[in-house]
C-alpha cells in the first residue's frame, strides 16, 4: 500500500502543530492525524476519540513498526514543505 497524497493545515498551538489527511492508493483517505510537538520533536498521533471515561482511543493505526514510520516519515516531510509554503522559502 502507497501513501499517494498528504494534506496539512498548519495551526499555531504550543503542541498541536497540523492536522493531516493521508489518501493511500489514490482509494482510501484517513483523515484527523495530528503533528505535535512533543518533548523529543515532532510525531505523528493517529485520529482518537474521547471515551466515556475521558481517556483517547485510537480510531484507526498501524499494525506494525514499518508501516508507522513510512507514515510518519511522509506527513513530517508534507508538514516541513507546508512551513516552507508558508514562509516564502522555496527549495533550490
Amino acid at each position: 500500500m502507497e501513501i499517494t497524497n498528504v494534506r496539512i493545515s498548519l495551526r499555531s498551538e504550543e503542541k498541536l502543530k497540523a492536522f493531516a489527511n493521508i489518501t493511500f492508493d489514490d482509494a482510501f483517505v484517513v483523515r484527523g492525524l495530528k503533528v505535535i510537538n512533543g518533548a523529543n520533536g515532532y510525531f505523528v498521533s493517529m485520529p482518537s476519540r474521547k471515551r466515556a471515561d475521558g481517556s483517547h482511543q485510537d480510531v484507526c493505526h498501524p499494525l506494525n513498526n514499518e508501516a508507522r514510520k513510512q507514515i510518519e516519515d511522509k506527513v513530517l516531510e508534507a508538514y516541513e514543505q507546508a512551513l516552507k509554503s508558508k514562509s516564502g522559502v522555496e527549495e533550490s
